[in-house]
């Protein structure tokens, strides 16, 4: 008898705690509403009926925000050197730490006859790479564990969350291979010692895409298929001059397509064009093979193939697309500072209107300066124009360098350009918010019901003596239990 007052008091309790909302943290899963249904529940199977009733009612969508940093550059083939990490951190904002941060290169090598058809080298994107490495890591006083970057691996390959940090990480194969770290570091120097790891690289001649992560993301989600691809389509519509190159990846139940491109330079009528063309290219050869591995991953959809078949893409570089205005009409626009009557002559914008490209792509309101093309190095002045030098061209200026992006759950926070005097190009970046789909247990609900629940000892339990405290702690266990044993991604955790 006492057994049962027990468990009628315990049952109203639990019965007045879900209706008046008298819990600590509400599950955004369980509605009060939900839950309470008025005097239809006898106190006496309320807790079974909740329960039953939280596997009826199907898995919950539950997601989290990213926030990517995107940013593009034409160096104009010049090499890395040490004086430019005052303007790498100018251009990637630290001040405003992102997530993610993904980094177009275009023209990392100067585009001769031997850069285009000779043999792929690496040396100046492991430069690159070293230098981002140094400027993310080093802001936050993180002593950068210096890398040495591997010959050329083959084959694309996958990254996954690596817990054993003795190890070196894997990353996605190409041009770009593991770092490896020099000798046994400790598991404890590994995670002190750098903010941000390298997750993805490719280079193809002079197109160069470098992805970064924050240390702690790989630990808190399920990063799969990291795989990267390059289309060449430069000279006789195949040469590496120009093209892109792109990575593939999921994070969680949401993929991701970063495209890198150098499209077909060139202001007369009829470039815009070629670079449509190219566009279209891209498009069409950009493919990301399968391996048998991908079965392997909790996510129950098959990682993407084609760039069109990703949940959110973003697609930057130098793609070279002008203004349909005259030269001195351009330059009176630009000292007025007035952005908005100079992007109705921009030439991507109307190839949109037309339906020549990029139909249904997103870009941020344009309030800079043109970015392209200046005198020379270390000069803000533009090249060209009434004041033009002997032997300089002439080239109206032009918002070559451009970010863009496709898909749901993406809301751009910032869109602006640098003002490094390094090429005669200036960087681009914008800043973006990422919603992620979090990849859904066997049953959340129950397991989120579970944070909230009070201790209802049976009359079993009770004639053992087993206290409240011990019987919560059993029915908990035997839930992230249930839960590890139907989430293999929890496993690896």
């Amino acid at each position: 008898m006492e057994g049962e007052n027990q468990k009628s008091k315990s049952s109203r309790f639990l019965k007045y705690w879900f209706t008046t909302g008298k819990h600590k943290k509400p599950d955004p899963c369980y509605p009060n509403n939900e839950i309470s249904d008025g005097d239809d529940y006898e106190s006496e199977n309320f807790l079974g009926k909740v329960l039953s009733q939280s596997v009826d009612m199907g898995p919950c969508k539950l997601t989290n925000e990213l926030r990517i940093f995107v940013g593009t550059w034409n160096v104009a083939g010049r090499s890395p050197i040490g004086s430019l990490a005052v303007d790498l951190d100018d251009w990637l904002n630290l001040k405003d730490a992102a997530d993610l941060y993904v980094l177009g290169f275009q023209e990392i090598v100067p585009l001769k006859t031997r850069t285009v058809v000779g043999a792929e080298d690496t040396t100046k994107a492991t430069n690159w790479n070293l230098l981002i490495g140094k400027i993310l890591n080093d802001k936050y006083g993180c002593p950068w564990l210096t890398p040495t970057m591997m010959n050329e691996a083959t084959g694309d390959g996958d990254y996954t969350r690596n817990t054993d940090l003795k190890r070196p990480m894997r990353f996605a194969g190409g041009d770009q291979t593991p770092i490896k770290f020099q000798g046994r570091i400790p598991a404890n120097r590994v995670m002190g010692g750098s903010r941000y790891v390298l997750l993805a690289s490719k280079k193809m001649v002079g197109v160069f895409i470098s992805v970064w992560i924050r240390r702690d993301l790989v630990r808190k989600y399920y990063i799969s298929n990291v795989k990267v691809c390059s289309v060449a389509c430069g000279i006789m519509g195949y040469l590496g001059n120009k093209g892109s190159v792109s990575v593939s990846m999921s994070i969680e139940g949401t993929s991701f397509c970063f495209v890198a491109a150098h499209l077909a330079s060139g202001e007369k009528k009829g470039d815009e064009r070629r670079r449509n063309h190219q566009v279209s290219e891209i498009f069409r050869r950009t493919f990301f093979a399968r391996s048998p591995k991908d079965d392997e991953y909790p996510n129950p959809h098959h990682p993407p193939l084609t760039i069109l078949g990703h949940d959110q893409i973003f697609w930057f570089g130098d793609l070279n697309y002008r203004l349909y205005l005259e030269d001195s009409f351009a330059r009176q626009l630009i000292k007025k500072q007035d952005w908005e009557a100079l992007q109705g002559f921009d030439q991507l914008r109307k190839e949109q209107e037309a339906g020549g490209v990029f139909q249904g792509w997103r870009e941020g309101n344009i309030e800079f300066a043109p970015t392209y093309k200046y005198s020379s190095s270390n000069c803000n002045r533009y090249s060209g124009g009434p004041l033009r030098r002997t032997g300089e061209k002439q080239r109206t200026p032009a918002w070559c360098d451009r970010i863009l992006w496709y898909g749901k759950g993406v809301r751009q926070l910032s869109y602006f350009r640098s003002e490094s005097k390094f090429s005669d190009h200036r960087p681009v970046s914008a800043q973006f918010l990422a919603q992620i789909d979090l990849l859904e247990t066997t049953n959340p609900r129950v397991i989120a019901l579970s944070k909230f629940l009070p201790s209802i000892p049976s009359p079993k339990q009770t004639e053992k003596g087993e206290t409240n405290e011990e019987s919560k702690s059993t029915l908990a266990a035997l839930m992230v239990k249930d839960r590890e044993e139907s989430s293999p991604c929890l496993r690896n955790s």
